[in-house]
């Protein structure tokens, strides 16, 4: 069993989908169909079904899928191990929340790349469950998430504390007032739209409008417009606030609080760059 199958068959499995999984690999869709074909005809059963909603693992895709990401773990882990030097380079991959990429990333990861420019650094952005997810999966070397952790498998450093703050337009309404409104938010598995769903139940608001958008700039645009407000950080407001284009106003305290946290597997190899990184944030 070729292990490019293995990791096509694993990229096929996560993205249920060809197209998607050609992307992924940087492969022609047609190759990757003809490389999943050949190993459901090595294993002699089908291994996905082929479906409208996408590719569907059979039971022997699943039982498949559980050694296929342990095998892939384990050779680049081999290779890492062989590619360790006394000094930091190679790739890392690091995940992060839309908000804390735009308000601390630049200028944590400009001072890093300049202290270490051999390093091949990409930055994933998404939701602290779906980060978490890849972290456990190790398609992410770490990630900073929102919220203490508890799983087993993970470490976790406190990485930055944050004030949550109501972002409208600018206006001298009352808090009351601004509750009624529209919420503005990334979509579902956005921590902050969590937290102010559970404030809103305690205040008794029901029927809220919520409306998703694609970005921290556009949630920024809506509320500066006055189309709705939003549960934010305030350092990630402050540049428009200080501008007048936004205003925010101070919510609960024990909604206030927001922690950082830099998440990575226990059992991750660690290279020269991760090992830095790790004493760069800390």
């Amino acid at each position: 069993m070729d292990s490019k199958d293995l990791r096509i068959f694993h990229t096929v499995a996560q993205e249920k989908s060809i197209t998607r999984a050609a992307e992924v690999l940087g492969y022609v869709q047609s190759n990757v169909t003809a490389r999943i074909r050949q190993l459901e005809k090595e294993v002699g059963i089908p291994l996905f079904y082929r479906s409208k909603k996408g590719m569907i693992l059979t039971k022997a895709g699943h039982n498949l899928l559980e050694y296929s990401g342990k095998i892939i773990h384990l050779l680049d882990e081999a290779l890492k191990s062989v590619q360790y030097t006394a000094a930091p380079s190679g790739p890392l991959v690091i995940g992060a929340l839309e908000t804390t990429a735009a308000v601390h990333m630049p200028k944590l990861l400009k001072a890093f790349l300049h202290q270490y420019p051999e390093v091949k650094l990409s930055l994933c952005i998404g939701h602290t469950n779906d980060l978490m997810e890849k972290v456990l999966d190790y398609r992410l070397d770490g990630a900073f998430v929102n919220g203490k952790v508890d799983h087993p498998d993970l470490e976790q450093v406190l990485v930055f504390k944050e004030e949550l703050v109501l972002v409208s337009e600018n206006s001298t309404a009352e808090l009351s007032d601004l509750m009624s409104k529209p919420m503005l938010f990334l979509g579902r598995g956005c921590s902050m739209r969590d937290r102010l769903e559970q404030w809103m139940e305690e205040e008794g608001i029901e029927d809220t409008n919520i409306m998703e958008f694609g970005t921290l700039e556009a949630i920024l645009g809506g509320a500066s417009a006055g189309l709705g407000v939003s549960l934010l950080p305030k350092s990630a407001v402050k540049m428009m606030e200080d501008q007048g284009l936004v205003c925010t106003h101070p919510i609960p305290d024990h909604y206030r609080h927001s922690h950082i946290y830099f998440v990575y597997r226990k059992d991750l190899f660690q290279t020269c760059a991760f090992e830095k990184f790790l004493e760069h944030i800390g």
